[in-house]
């Protein structure tokens, strides 16, 4: 089983198109050590030519080109992409959706009810794709009952709920329902060898931890170092856990939490964090948050990382 991170940044992508802090001005001027990103998405497959792309980046067309299996060129009009999963209705989770419109026959799209309204109501990509290739809709259960897609043979693809707020547009913005945010435990069941995915969690729950402590992958939320970032930069008057994000640092952060799981030679465990906003420091990648990470065995993202589970 192959997992490839086609972008690894939070919303508005590395840079950011209009901000000036100092990493998005650093890396535009090249007087910092960093590498661009696009938006988060991340793309699993089997037999590297049939691929579930998990979110559907606003970044998508530059991530098939930066991708060629993604465009496998078979027939005069082809993908590689031949089902999409996404997690949330946010806006750089589903934008992507829309460039996938000259498809030739409906787009299979697995989404939870709570995602499903919001695509059909406040952000209605569901009734526009209808008037181009349209969408099949495949509704993830939160019943425990794991996902077999077709596309992806002898893997099992696992929801779990997490606590979030839906997108401002959502019609349940105030009133958040359970599939609002979802994270991924994918499991390779001929190697025993599982993932987990989560780039939005704010909230550790005990059944959320438990998939971290079972997983041999971890693909989590890295938005910000700091919960105070965006509001110490003078960028936004919220904290990263009022947007629903646990930062790196401090008491309870992501990295205590990352270093409660065990990795060794027999079982070693990839601890890799995704979904950077552009204000984080942990992108100037001879920093010294960077450092702390790698002190605690902690990765960061990149576009086009992969990896085989």
């Amino acid at each position: 089983m192959k997992i490839k991170v086609l972008g690894s940044s939070a919303g508005g992508g590395f840079p950011q198109w209009n901000c000036n802090c100092r990493n998005c001005d650093g890396v535009r001027r090249r007087t910092i050590k960093a590498k661009p990103r696009t938006q988060s998405s991340i793309a699993v497959s089997v037999d590297g030519e049939e691929w579930l792309l998990i979110n559907a980046s606003p970044d998508l067309l530059a991530q098939i080109a930066a991708n060629p299996e993604m465009q496998p060129a078979r027939r005069v009009r082809d993908t590689g992409i031949a089902a999409v999963l996404v997690i949330d209705a946010q806006i750089d989770h589903v934008t992507g959706l829309l460039m996938l419109r000259e498809r030739g026959r409906p787009l299979p799209l697995y989404a939870t009810d709570a995602v499903w309204q919001d695509l059909t109501t406040g952000f209605p990509i569901g009734p526009i794709l209808s008037h181009y290739c349209g969408v099949m809709h495949h509704p993830i259960a939160l019943d425990g009952t794991p996902l077999n897609l077709a596309v992806l043979p002898r893997v099992v693809i696992e929801p779990v709920p997490l606590l979030s707020k839906a997108p401002p547009y959502s019609p349940h913005r105030d009133a958040p329902a359970r599939g609002d945010n979802i994270g991924l435990t994918i499991t390779n069941l001929d190697s025993g060898r599982r993932a987990f995915y989560a780039p939005g969690l704010g909230t550790l729950e005990p059944h959320v931890l438990e998939a971290m402590h079972a997983a041999d992958l971890l693909l989590v939320d890295g938005t910000t170092w700091t919960d105070d970032e965006m509001i110490a930069l003078g960028l936004s008057s919220k904290t990263a856990a009022d947007m629903g994000h646990l930062a790196q640092s401090g008491k309870g952060g992501m990295i205590e939490v990352l270093d409660t799981i065990e990795s060794s030679a027999l079982r070693p465990v990839r601890k890799v964090l995704i979904h950077i906003n552009n204000t984080n420091p942990i992108l100037i990648e001879d920093g010294p948050e960077r450092r702390v990470l790698s002190e605690h065995g902690i990765e960061v993202a990149e576009d086009g990382m992969t990896f085989e589970l």
